[in-house]
């Protein structure tokens, strides 16, 4: 019987078995990798969707405070309930690392939500 694969994973590496990219064989693997593809993807840099993805990049040089913080998190979460509507943002973490002003880590707690199961997971993005 033939392998199932449903989409490619993230972070982007070549295939032990001869495809181009390493693929996702599971439903969890995708839909991080999907979480990844759309959080890390800029607002207007994909080609005829030019709502797809987020503004998190242009937060690197503002001021790590809580009103920063909370538009980085209404972004998040506005943007994966649109093209993600399976998935559900629990939580959005921002922390700075110790002795690094220009440095925030985030941390995506969320719930896949399928038609009977759900299944939690985490991301982190270090800006």
């Amino acid at each position: 019987m033939a392998e199932k694969f449903i989409n490619i994973k993230f972070p982007f590496k070549d295939s032990v078995k001869g495809f181009f990219l390493d693929m996702s064989k599971t439903d969890q693997e995708a839909v991080k990798a999907d979480l990844m593809h759309l959080v890390l993807t800029r607002k207007g840099q994909r080609l005829y969707m030019p709502d797809f993805g987020t503004d998190l990049y242009k937060y690197i040089f503002e001021p790590n405070d809580g009103i920063t913080q909370a538009d980085i998190a209404l972004d998040i979460k506005t943007t994966v309930k649109k093209f993600i509507p399976n998935l559900t943002i629990n939580d959005v973490i921002i922390t700075r690392p110790k002795d690094e002003d220009h440095h925030a880590i985030v941390r995506l707690e969320y719930t896949i939500t399928d038609d009977v199961f759900e299944s939690q997971d985490f991301v982190t993005i270090t800006l």
